[in-house]
């Protein structure tokens, strides 16, 4: 489960400037959604926002597991018995998923959804699960049993039981998908905020870049870094309301798909890319790689920046941040 820890800022235009800020929220996906644009009346103003709605539920029809008629559902119905043809854009994700998949090692991995859920995070757990127990919970995940045919357009689960769950990337993925279906549709300029996962385009009324200030969250009351977002996206995942304490160790609700074992170092992860998707599917990796392996890996990729928050509450960037610039 992701929370979010940035706080957005939109400085709502005033009379004198032609063009205002319209702005939506709604739960879909399970989570809070906002949807902030900028047009000359409310008239153009609600239609970019009523497009915005439908475009999420187009997709989560097609990319939820929790749907029982979406296609992921049919592919992982079908799991170990035969391979299912799914539209262009469903096969497209996710290849591109199981491309991080390779690129995090294993780290990110959509199959994480067949893992069992022996870890509870809701104060009901007492004990450590067993070490037999934790290694039993992930026998079914792996990212190198999604079989991908191209030219079917085709998804396989080479294993029975197998699951496939978009969580990780599918609202980064609507995120992007909104602003390309507004932006063709003359949407000068907005904002997307999908649990966290927000991206932006074009500029507020008064000419200001859309804005995101960072928290730490051992002291939520404080932004200790405010980013302006041009024609780009962030993402924060987050494990600081959700662990368990063990022998004097935190370990978060983030699991590691590769071993069983939940994340621990990190309470929360800011990735800064073009795309949200990307910076979706990075900021999970990135939370399970840790620190110093997660650094070394933004840092090989062009126009990625990544903000590490540790459980002691020191701050961490990749090598393109100048922190003290945004503080």
């Amino acid at each position: 489960m992701k929370k979010l820890i940035i706080l957005f800022f939109a400085f709502v235009a005033s009379n004198s400037y032609s063009q205002q800020i319209f702005k939506k929220k709604q739960n879909l996906l399970g989570s809070p959604f906002e949807i902030t644009v900028v047009a000359t009346d409310s008239i153009k103003g609600n239609q970019f926002l009523e497009l915005a709605i439908s475009e999420v539920k187009r997709v989560e029809n097609l990319i939820s597991d929790w749907i029982p008629t979406s296609q992921i559902s049919t592919v992982n119905k079908n799991a170990g018995i035969a391979p299912i043809k799914v539209d262009n854009e469903v096969f497209e994700l996710v290849q591109r998923a199981v491309r991080i998949s390779k690129l995090t090692s294993g780290a990110f991995d959509i199959s994480y959804a067949s893992m069992d859920r022996i870890w509870k995070f809701d104060g009901s757990m007492k004990e450590m699960p067993t070490a037999e127990a934790i290694k039993n919970s992930v026998a079914k995940v792996g990212y190198q049993n999604i079989i991908l045919n191209k030219n079917e357009s085709s998804i396989f689960l080479k294993n029975e039981g197998m699951k496939l769950g978009l969580g990780g990337i599918g609202q980064g993925y609507i995120a992007d998908k909104i602003k390309a279906l507004l932006q063709e549709n003359g949407c000068s300029s907005g904002l997307v905020n999908v649990s966290g996962d927000i991206n932006t385009w074009g500029k507020q009324p008064n000419g200001m870049p859309w804005t995101v200030g960072i928290i730490n969250p051992m002291n939520k009351n404080k932004v200790f870094a405010t980013f302006p977002l041009d024609d780009s996206a962030v993402e924060t995942s987050g494990s600081y309301e959700k662990y368990v304490t063990f022998n004097g160790k935190r370990y978060s609700h983030i699991i590691d798909p590769r071993t069983g074992y939940p994340a621990s170092g990190i309470i929360s992860v800011s990735v800064f890319a073009k795309q949200t998707e990307l910076a979706d599917a990075l900021a999970t990796g990135i939370f399970v790689l840790g620190i110093e392996v997660g650094l070394d890996l933004v840092n090989q990729l062009n126009g990625i920046g990544c903000i590490i928050v540790d459980d002691k509450g020191a701050i961490h960037v990749s090598k393109n941040i100048d922190i003290k610039k945004y503080q």
